[in-house]
């Protein structure tokens, strides 16, 4: 977790200038805005700028870098007992709070994203992060055995369903999205056999 009121302070006025930033890719196209751009409108000097952010790419992953951080805050600070369904679910569910909340960024990002590579790789890499998942899941079991395939199953699984989530989350008005990403990761865990159990054995 970020400590410190200056980390805090930090984190808040890199999100506000990769939001910024933002708003100009989708107003301008990627490619038609600079790095000076980015500070006018955020009212930053370069040398702020290139504190938070070592180049203009770099602010391109920025809502991925900050979705992949929400899922890690969450594994690693669930508490030791808990069973990996719950914490995946708690982190997943957390996750799509985010993306509600977050969901016309994310709609440009997409479209943004069509007209860009480098972007849409971005974009992909995000949605991608089964193994990371899986290796912070299975740091909370140091004890088990590392060739066990179901904590991977699970996460996979779970995953799966959070990308058919978010895609239905950026391409319908959902009524109520949180109910719609409960609903498909019940049938995610349902499908990989691990619904009922702690954590996957051995």
């Amino acid at each position: 977790m970020i400590s410190g009121l200056r980390e805090r302070k930090r984190e808040r006025n890199r999100a506000l200038t990769a939001e910024t930033a933002w708003r100009l890719f989708i107003e301008r196209g990627y490619d038609n805005v600079t790095v000076a751009d980015i500070c006018e409108a955020a009212e930053i000097a370069p040398r702020t700028f290139h504190r938070y952010f070592p180049g203009k790419e770099d602010v391109v992953t920025e809502p991925m870098r900050r979705m992949a951080r929400l899922i890690a805050d969450h594994v690693t600070g669930a508490p030791p007992g808990e069973e990996d369904v719950e914490v995946l679910r708690t982190a997943l569910l957390a996750l799509g709070r985010f993306v509600v909340e977050h969901r016309e960024l994310l709609i440009a990002l997409r479209t943004v994203s069509q007209g860009s590579h480098h972007i849409r790789a971005a974009h992909v890499g995000l949605l991608d992060q089964d193994q990371v998942v899986a290796a912070l899941l299975a740091d909370r079991h140091p004890d088990d055995d590392p060739a066990d395939w179901r904590r991977r199953l699970l996460v996979a699984c779970a995953m799966a369903a959070y990308r058919v989530w978010y895609e239905d989350n950026l391409r319908l008005d959902l009524p109520d999205p949180a109910a719609h990403l409960d609903t498909i990761l019940t049938s995610a865990f349902a499908m990989s056999g691990t619904a009922g159990e702690t954590t996957p054995r051995g």
